[in-house]
């Protein structure tokens, strides 16, 4: 009996918190503030004082910070500026090593195709050529994939504007479909260990950058144009250069040049050895112990 009393007099908190929403320390404020009227006297010389001061600090505290974003603004360029200019020496580097790695391999191909007969020459070249270790030239077709010029450069990296790994990687392998012989992207030559992926704000091909406008060339038969313009993957660019404004085009080229890919870093499978058999051990014998 206690306890339903005590239930029933128990105030309802929810039903008290729609009908005074207003917390009572406000309400008893106004009410002085009514009685007592606006501060007058010194307490109204505080809050004003008090206003200005703090609006005083806020506005020392902005012109600090802007200054120092006005200093830190040089320093910022120019080390932007010495790393643009440290990834430019270093491609250059790159590419001048990469020449002398060229030549290199062209004399080692010399002296080993003195050393071995015609015949055997003539089958490794073919397979170099076939696998991409080999530089080769021929007729055949080149694609031109391009960013829209409405793209900012360092703006967002997702905007569809853009040509992304994945258009590279669906144009090269309807190339591959369409009767291709050999492949190269920005004179980056594919070959069956190749990847085309995204990093950050770059695309890599076998770990090296390539840069809009990608130019993709292609060596193959007469009919290499045409069998490409009919499949899937062309048409799905085609829609995306209409509706995106990227640049996309073909044209049919004579007498190509690709060059030779760096030769691949292969890992090879073998077969684990066979656990040996568990040893007796000292003191025991395998035999079956017989009767008397």
């Amino acid at each position: 009996m206690t306890d339903n009393k005590h239930r029933w007099m128990s105030p309802d908190f929810l039903s008290e918190l729609f009908s005074n929403p207003l917390d009572p320390g406000y309400a008893d404020a106004a009410a002085r503030r009514a009685k007592e009227g606006p501060p007058t006297g010194w307490r109204q010389g505080a809050r004003r004082t008090t206003a200005v001061l703090v609006a005083g600090l806020i506005g020392v505290l902005f012109a600090v910070a802007y200054r120092q974003t006005v200093e830190d603004e040089p320093r910022r360029s120019q080390a932007r500026a010495d790393l643009v200019s440290q990834i430019k020496q270093r491609q250059e580097t790159t590419d001048s090593l990469r020449a002398q790695a060229d030549r290199l391999r062209d004399e080692v191909a010399r002296e080993r195709d003195a050393a071995l007969g015609a015949d055997q020459a003539a089958q490794r070249r073919d397979t170099e050529a076939a696998t991409g270790l080999r530089r080769v030239s021929g007729d055949g077709l080149v694609v031109r994939l391009a960013d829209s010029p409405d793209v900012d450069e360092g703006g967002d990296a997702n905007d569809l504007g853009r040509i992304f790994d994945r258009d590279l990687q669906l144009v090269t392998n309807a190339l591959w479909a369409s009767g291709a012989e050999a492949i190269a992207i920005n004179d980056q030559r594919l070959t069956a260990t190749s990847t085309i992926r995204k990093a950050g704000g770059a695309i890599l091909v076998d770990f090296r950058p390539v840069t809009s406008p990608y130019e993709i060339r292609a060596i193959g038969d007469s009919d290499l144009e045409d069998k490409f313009r009919d499949t899937t993957a062309a048409a799905l660019m085609r829609k995306v250069a209409d509706a995106e404004h990227i640049g996309f085009d073909t044209r049919r080229a004579d007498d190509l040049n690709l060059p030779a890919a760096t030769e691949p870093q292969l890992n090879y499978a073998t077969r684990p050895t066979p656990a040996s058999a568990t040893p007796t051990p000292s003191g025991t014998s395998s035999k079956p112990s017989g009767g008397g």
